[in-house]
């Protein structure tokens, strides 16, 4: 569909993404977030930084709710976030998916896993409209 290509495009043009380079899918209602592991993204013990689960979450769970929204920006209003395992290499890959959708928010649960499929963190988030139109975002008109 169009639209879930016009968010990917608009995902990459993303600055963020210059220090994690991650890749995105869309589907109706459902996204995915894949990054490899890199040193820069563990903290002093060794292991993933914190950060780097809720960014993987979080974005997951915007793209789920921005496919279904065709006209503006959505934005996070607020984001949980668990950690339920320690990971230090290999792909982590987060799985968002709307669980409720009305004309005022979307309510998203997502789940991020290692690359042998293991959890290793879930959260959820209410993500409402915003006033910025997606044809105004940088990337969104990139094919």
């Amino acid at each position: 569909m169009k639209h879930y290509q016009q968010l990917i495009s608009m995902y990459a043009a993303a600055p963020i993404n210059e220090f994690y380079h991650p890749t995105l899918t869309i589907d109706e209602g459902v996204s995915e977030v894949v990054i490899e592991l890199q040193p820069q993204h563990l903290h002093s013990a060794g292991s993933a930084h914190g950060s780097v689960y809720f960014k993987l979450l979080d974005d997951a769970a915007f793209f789920a709710a921005n496919s279904l929204e065709t006209e503006v920006f959505v934005v996070t209003t607020s984001f949980t976030t668990y950690i339920t395992r320690p990971i230090s290499q290999g792909k982590m890959r987060a799985v968002g998916k709307v669980v409720n959708a009305n004309k005022s928010q979307f309510i998203v649960e997502a789940v991020v896993y290692d690359d042998q499929d293991r959890e290793v963190g879930r959260g959820n988030g209410l993500f409402v409209r915003s006033k910025n139109r997606l044809v105004d975002a940088k990337g969104y008109g990139c094919q």
